[in-house]
């Protein structure tokens, strides 16, 4: 692989890894019952999904033989921070009757 290559593909695989840090981080400071509120599973179950996903990529690369496992985990984090994360900003901004 090119010098190049081989770097952009680094800096591709870290900052996978540095949103699901991000997606575990933000997890772990919500309120419990904010999840149950928003709707959501409920939150060891997030934190698991972003833990793992977080494990997932800091283990496998973007590009090499756990591939697979890195973008599974890509895609878990992305899944809480595009779907679950907003609908918590919302119920504890008071989106929500509690």
């Amino acid at each position: 692989m090119p010098f190049l290559a081989y770097w952009i593909v680094t800096v591709i695989s870290w900052a996978g890894t540095f949103v699901g840090l991000f997606a575990f981080v933000h997890a772990l400071t919500q309120r419990a019952d904010a999840f149950t509120a928003a709707d959501r599973k409920t939150k060891p179950v997030w934190l698991a999904i972003t833990g793992g996903a977080t494990a997932a990529m800091a283990l496998f690369r973007f590009f090499g033989p756990g591939m697979i496992f890195w973008l599974a985990g890509l895609i878990a984090a992305l899944v809480y921070i595009v779907d679950v994360r907003p609908k918590l900003i919302e119920v504890q901004r008071g989106g929500h009757s509690w």
